[in-house]
């Protein structure tokens, strides 16, 4: 995925990608590597969040706050490469959640509006042309799924992207909150949320089930051998890490080989 021309990005958006979550849902998998550092296809998710925002706009930002070294590391190591510069933003202490981290984000953003993406969402596809239409004015949801159309209370399970005013982050606090308790629920309830269909996949990789799903989706089924990796064995409907071994005696299937301590059965 390549960024359009600088000249036609717009330059009252910037992008930040949450990248501070613990990821507990996603253990052991985490114990191996940051949830972001998880790769879908052998690209960490950050990279591909990262690169979805590009299609976007130029200016980038990634916060980090749970194994924040690893993760600092990896973007700095890739800063002169595929990612392009970043801006890190730390959040020591606790991490600040959805609202907080933009709040914390506020001298940077500076009367931008902003595209939100989540690391851990897989969500493939260029959000240029929905970018273009955003009018800057409403909270506008990139929403995928049957029921994009008829939302729920909540709709943040199936949010591929979300595009925020200046307004709304102006008014965020940074401390830990979320953007539905902190502004999409009183949005929502005034009527002046926008929801737009994402037509593109959208699989959150918060589990070790959606990001084996997440795998296999980008691969269309075939096994996802990272690089590096060892496979003298049987792998069907798997992923193995870059550098992880699968040995000549062993069966390795609907699972997630990390390393050779740590291996995950979806059933």
């Amino acid at each position: 995925m390549m960024p359009q021309a600088a000249e036609r990005l717009p330059t009252d958006v910037c992008a930040v990608v949450l990248a501070a979550g613990e990821g507990r849902r996603l253990q052991p998998l985490t114990r191996v590597r940051p949830k972001p550092l998880c790769p879908v296809g052998d690209t960490p998710l950050v990279d591909l969040a990262v690169g979805r925002a590009r299609t976007a706009t130029n200016a980038v930002a990634v916060n980090v706050h749970h194994q924040r070294q690893a993760i600092e590391d990896h973007l700095a190591a890739s800063a002169d490469g595929r990612l392009g510069a970043l801006h890190i933003s730390v959040e020591e202490g606790e991490a600040l959640g959805t609202a907080g981290a933009l709040a914390r984000l506020r001298d940077w953003i500076d009367g931008r509006g902003v595209l939100v993406l989540n690391s851990d969402t897989w969500a493939p596809g260029d959000v240029a042309a929905v970018t273009a239409g955003w009018d800057r004015e409403r909270v506008r949801l990139l929403v995928a799924g049957d029921d994009r159309l008829r939302p729920p209370e909540r709709p943040t399970s199936m949010v591929a992207g979300a595009f925020m005013p200046w307004s709304e982050v102006a008014r965020l606090s940074p401390v830990p909150s979320g953007l539905w308790e902190a502004s999409w629920q009183d949005q929502q309830a005034r009527g002046l949320i926008e929801l737009v269909q994402w037509d593109g996949p959208c699989l959150d990789c918060g589990t070790p089930a959606r990001y084996l799903a997440a795998n296999l989706a980008a691969s269309g089924g075939a096994p996802v051998i990272g690089e590096g990796a060892e496979v003298d064995g049987t792998v069907e409907r798997a992923v193995v890490w870059p550098g992880a071994q699968v040995r000549r005696d062993e069966v390795l299937v609907d699972g997630v080989r990390a390393d050779d301590s740590v291996t995950v059965l979806v059933r």
